[in-house]
């Protein structure tokens, strides 16, 4: 059987507009997935981007607040489900952070983290701003962790332990620029 010129457009059409509810279905499911992990109350209002491999990421959804949230699932470094959400202005860090992970060496990935921390091109995340992680196997088995950046903190400096055996917050990575905090339970 032949189409006719106005077969085949609709045909065209058809097609075309398929590709597009199930592009925009993918998008819909990788923005439901990045928001997990930010608490209910600022869930509405955050922005989801999208990390292309050179990087950089495109925004999937505009918000009115300076959270964003972001898939990670399966890359280097991370489990097969990990979802995030921080500061805005924290992406400079975790578009670095994604590069060195991605260096398939672990001992050469490391030491990328440390020259960079040695040499003062880590970029340093917002300080106090929160990273919130829901991350794990699956989905279904998938955990909360949270953390609060401090970078450059000591126990001097905020009056906190380096380390948990307090059983209270305490500073992890101390006097760097990944120093954070860390909660007892999470």
């Amino acid at each position: 059987m032949r189409f006719g010129g106005t077969m085949k457009r609709a045909f065209w059409i058809a097609l075309g507009t398929a590709a597009l509810s199930v592009v925009a279905f993918a998008q819909q499911v990788e923005i439901d997935n990045a928001l997990l992990a930010a608490p209910g109350n600022l869930k509405n209002n955050a922005s989801v981007v999208h990390w292309k491999d050179d990087y950089t990421y495109e925004t999937l959804k505009q918000g009115t607040r300076d959270i964003v949230g972001y898939d990670k699932s399966g890359k280097p470094g991370h489990p097969p489900f990990s979802v995030a959400c921080t500061n805005k202005g924290n992406l400079p860090r975790e578009a670095q952070d994604l590069k060195l992970e991605a260096i398939a060496d672990k001992a050469a990935s490391k030491a990328a983290f440390d020259n960079a921390e040695k040499d003062g091109t880590r970029v340093k995340p917002v300080f106090g701003s929160v990273w919130y992680h829901f991350e794990g196997p699956d989905r279904e088995h998938a955990h909360t962790h949270m953390t609060i950046a401090v970078p450059g903190a000591t126990q001097q400096t905020l009056g906190l332990p380096e380390n948990g055996k307090s059983g209270g917050v305490w500073i992890m990575d101390k006097g760097t620029s990944t120093a954070h905090l860390m909660t007892p339970g999470e």
